[in-house]
């Protein structure tokens, strides 16, 4: 092609296509760091909730809060609006992850019965 000729309409597509695929690739990518970084994220937390619930069972407290449960949703609410990200869902991402922990804390006083439970150090 010489100067100051137009690409063939297939040429512009395919360097069109080949910039989109390089682009897909570059957000997949960084999806999956994300993706990465919320998996150990949440890791972290049930770490700290595994702790509260053994401290709940150490002291026969129950396992579901339901007044800090709805701090924390109406917390996470406002956040998720602050951050431009749909509130409902938010909520629903909350509600799922305290369904589980309250689920562990049932499942660590069943266990105990009130007996001190032993910590494995983490």
């Amino acid at each position: 092609m010489s100067e100051g000729t137009a690409p063939a309409v297939g040429d512009a597509t395919s360097v069109a296509d080949q910039a989109a695929r390089e682009r897909l690739l570059h957000l997949r990518s960084s999806i999956d760091n994300l993706d990465a970084a919320l998996v150990h994220l949440l890791a972290e937390r049930f770490k700290c909730t595994q702790q509260v619930g053994e401290l709940k069972a150490r002291h026969s407290l129950p396992p579901a809060d339901p007044a800090r449960e709805a701090d924390q949703i109406e917390r996470l609410r406002r956040l998720a609006e602050d951050a431009r990200l749909d509130p409902a869902f938010a909520e629903k991402f909350l509600n799922f992850i305290i369904d589980e922990v309250v689920r562990h804390h049932r499942a660590i006083a069943d266990r105990t019965n009130g007996e001190e439970v032993v910590h494995d150090g983490v």
